[in-house]
Order: C-alpha cells, then structure tokens, then sequence
C-alpha cells in the first residue's frame, strides 16, 4: 500500500481537514489545523506531501520520525500541527486496512466511555449561568469558561472582586451539581494569577487551565506548590520535550495536550503514558473539529489516567459548521447524559461527509483571533 495524494480542505468554522489517499483505496482523515493559521497549515501540508507521497501509511512510526527529524527544525506549532493531522489520518488509514478502531492497536480500551464537558461563555465571559444550566439539563455535569476579559499585569481589586462575585453566583446558582474549569488563557500574569487563585480555592474548581502561559513552566510550577487546585498546561506544547519541564518541575496536576497540535495520537499516548508516571492526570484538548475529537476519544481509550474530555459542540467559535456537521448520519459520535462513547468503528470510527467537506470548502473561512487592547492602548492577551 503507497499514499498517492493529500488533499486538504478549508471548512467553517475554522477547521482545516486533510484526507490521505492511497492506492489501495483506503482513505484516511486528519485535523492539521493551527487556529487562526488555517491556510499556513495546509500549505505546510503541501510541503510535507513531497516526503510522504509514495510511502507506505502503515508506517505510522517511521513517517513520524522521518517528518520530526527531517531538516533540522523540530517542534513548534505549525510543524507539529501538519505532523498531528498526518500521523491521525495514517492511523486512521492502519485501522481501516485492518478492519479495527485505533486503539485496539494501540493496547485495546480501558474504558468504553468518557466523562466530557462544553464550553459556555464566549471569549469574554458573559451568561455563565445561563449556559451551565442548559448544559446541565443535557446531562452535563461539567463546563469550562474563561473566568476574565483583559487583566493587566497588576489590575485593581475593583476588576479582582468582579471576577470573583460572577464565579460565587454561579458556583451558588449549580450548587454542587456541575463541575467547574476555570481557564485563566494565559491572559492572566503571575501577580494577578496569585490573588486569583487564593481567591478561588473555597469555589473547587476541578482545575484552573493555564494560569499563566505556557513558557512560564517555572512560574506555574511555584503557584503549585502555592495553591490546592489542580493546575493544567499543556493546549500550547508542542511535543513530549516541551512536556518535560512540566513533569520535572510538578508544575500541573493536569495536561491537556492537544492531539491537533501536540504529534498527533501517536505523541499524544507517548505523553499520556509517561504522565501516568507522576500521577498527572489527563484531559486532551479539543475545541476543534469532529476528527479532531475522534482521535482524542482513541486516546483516551488507551490511557489510564484520561478522566474528562473538552468538546466543542455549540461552542461559540461555531459560526457555519459544528461537529455533526461533517459526519454521516448515525456514525458521528454518541453522547449520553455528559458521556462520550468511545468509537468501536475502524480507524477512528467515524465516517466523515465527504460531499459536505467539499461543499463547505468551496467558501473556506477566514477566521483570526481577536485583537484585544487594554484602555491604555496596550496589547493585552487574549
């Protein structure tokens, strides 16, 4: 069996598909997307195509060291993205030739399902009770939000006693009946994240995202050790070496590596297993596409210590196009009261709506991130 071509395809509402074919006739799909950098990446992927054309996509180990390896420049985001999209759709390609999911390949499943939860929201966060209530009436019983909009490095109590008054009322407003994810986004700084994070602990967040950026491992390391909450790292590195402070430091008591971003579910399960070596917990990254969460319920399959997996179903980034969107009906995925089951299906176990993706990227997207401006003109994190 040869790969005999990659054709990528631009789709609302910010998503970046690939197929690969090969001349056996099996077909595979992967996510290779960078948010905000869609195009970059499927020109990368047309890059890469010079190197995988004519290989055999059983190979899924040897491909992935040749495309890490090759031309001296490793890791990083938009190399580690095109890797992540490839090294999904060859696995997908091995199951399917196979006639078996992914992760009977990789061990078999520990579990059938996964506990999952939604975004609720938006960028700046607004309606947070609103939107937990609904979800919890779908059987959720976790949600994840950003907690601010723009903080400066120092901000006023008077921004501080905002922040925390809007999570008190919706802690009080769900009781203990849902879980809560704070994400800070990294656009919290290391003085303020220390006040919030003092502040938070009587609200028992099931771990706070990001608390700071992710370069600053050292810093997150010292507010561990600071704060009962289980802090979380990991959407923005970008392989298992960037991983390696981490676990070294014991600067988070959860990872959310992002197989879109991370190498893929090949480097994905490495990083998961060798989390489970200093009891980090994980919970993969996915506030992406259908074949993107495809590939993290593969992997939670095989991992022990996957507890809860992100979903973007009616996220707000979600203008044009959702997950059941791009699947065929009946062979998307199955969500009862909060859980994912884990696909039994070949390859990823779904079945992706070719006709529909092909549709779709006929008007492509041009979705960026947002600027953000503090008041004094400055650019804040977003």
């Amino acid at each position: 069996m040869k790969i005999t071509a990659l054709k990528t395809y631009l789709v609302a509402p910010r998503w970046l598909f690939l197929k690969v074919e090969t001349d056996a006739g099996i077909s595979g799909w992967g996510e290779p997307v960078l948010e905000g950098h869609a195009e970059t990446l499927a020109a990368k992927i047309a890059e890469l195509a010079d190197l995988v054309i004519g290989r055999d996509p059983r190979h899924v180990e040897d491909i992935w060291q040749m495309l890490y390896r090759n031309g001296c420049y490793r890791g990083g985001p938009v190399l580690m993205s095109a890797i992540s999209g490839l090294d999904t759709a060859l696995w997908d390609i091995k199951g399917r030739a196979l006639g078996v999911p992914v992760h009977e390949l990789l061990g078999g499943p520990v579990r059938q399902s996964v506990r999952s939860y939604c975004w609720i929201g938006g960028d700046r966060p607004t309606d947070l009770i609103e939107g937990a209530i609904k979800l919890r009436d779908q059987g959720f019983d976790a949600v994840k939000f950003n907690i601010c909009e723009e903080l400066q490095i120092i901000d006023t109590y008077a921004k501080v006693d905002g922040i925390i008054q809007r999570l008190f009322d919706l802690r009080a407003a769900v009781g203990p009946t849902m879980d809560l994810a704070f994400d800070f986004h990294g656009r919290v700084h290391l003085p303020m994240a220390r006040v919030l994070l003092k502040e938070l602990e009587p609200l028992r967040p099931i771990f706070v995202e990001d608390a700071v950026v992710s370069a600053m491992v050292e810093s997150m390391a010292d507010l561990a050790r600071a704060t009962s909450i289980p802090l979380c790292i990991g959407e923005r590195l970008h392989s298992r070496y960037d991983f390696k402070r981490v676990f070294e430091l014991r600067a988070a008591q959860v990872i959310n590596p992002d197989p879109a971003h991370v190498g893929g579910i090949s480097e994905t399960v490495r990083i998961g297993h060798w989390a489970e070596a200093y009891d980090v917990a994980l919970a993969p990254h996915c506030p992406l596409g259908p074949i993107a969460l495809a590939a993290c319920l593969q992997i939670n399959a095989v991992c022990h210590n996957a507890f809860i997996q992100e979903q973007s179903l009616g996220i707000h980034y979600n203008q044009g196009g959702d997950l059941a969107d791009y699947t065929l009906p009946g062979l998307g995925f199955t969500l009862t009261n909060g859980q994912l089951q884990i696909p039994t299906g070949p390859g990823l176990g779904i079945e992706v709506d070719e006709e529909r993706v092909i549709e779709a990227a006929r008007s492509g997207h041009k979705w960026r991130a947002p600027v953000w401006r503090h008041k004094d003109g400055s650019i804040a994190e977003w």
